[in-house]
């Protein structure tokens, strides 16, 4: 099958995904249906992860999670491995981090390629309050011991998305070709314990062409 092919198919069962994602009821969404993700403070990944598992686990021969390539998992698996991300595009950033190079690089060995499913959207912030952080902290039950030591190191706080709209899914195709542009991020980061950090994959949204037949496009939703 081709990566075409691949992309006419699950856009069938990716066209009626929801819209537009509020903050806390994604979040109690995912928590009510013991998605371990829920906690995570970059909550509109994770929720797009919970919505594509949701809309693609019927599609025949799908597996989630994909394969695994030393403590590194893609998240699906049909024909190829395939991610699942989210990106804000009304932000100056036109980067996405993708998954672990060597696991990408394990992937393109095996199978040719490996798929990106991407979903952009615009995002909006917390207001100065930071209700909605505070809402979702009260809700884990505190804050993180994350928090907690940024607050010790008396770091900036991130403002939080609170919802995000849904304005396209596209489909990426990576092979040795577009791996050999993409740039590298926390090459020589380091852990707390001092051990290396694995080497993860930054693709450019504007140095590649995706072409229409990639893309599922969302009519904006008139409030």
């Amino acid at each position: 099958m081709t990566f075409g092919e691949m992309v006419r198919e699950l856009k069938g069962f990716l066209q009626d995904i929801p819209r537009q994602w509020k903050g806390k009821d994604a979040i109690l969404e995912m928590k009510n249906n013991n998605y371990n993700q829920w906690k995570q403070m970059e909550w509109i990944g994770f929720y797009f992860q919970f919505l594509c598992e949701k809309y693609l686990k019927n599609v025949e021969g799908m597996r989630i999670p994909g394969p695994q390539y030393g403590r590194t998992s893609f998240d699906a698996f049909w024909n190829i491995p395939w991610d699942f991300k989210a990106h804000a595009i009304n932000t100056s950033a036109h980067q996405v981090i993708v998954n672990d190079r060597e696991a990408i690089e394990e992937g393109i060995k095996k199978y040719g390629k490996v798929g990106l499913i991407l979903s952009l959207g615009e995002v909006e912030y917390n207001d100065e309050n930071r209700s909605f952080q505070q809402w979702h902290e009260e809700l884990k039950g505190g804050p993180s011991k994350y928090s907690l030591e940024r607050e010790k190191r008396g770091a900036w706080s991130r403002l939080r998305k609170v919802s995000f709209s849904l304005e396209q899914i596209v489909f990426i195709e990576i092979t040795n070709e577009i791996l050999q542009e993409c740039g590298s991020f926390q090459q020589d980061f380091r852990n707390s314990n001092g051990n290396s950090r694995k080497s993860k994959v930054l693709l450019d949204l504007e140095s590649i062409d995706i072409g229409e037949e990639y893309c599922l496009e969302f009519k904006k939703e008139i409030s």
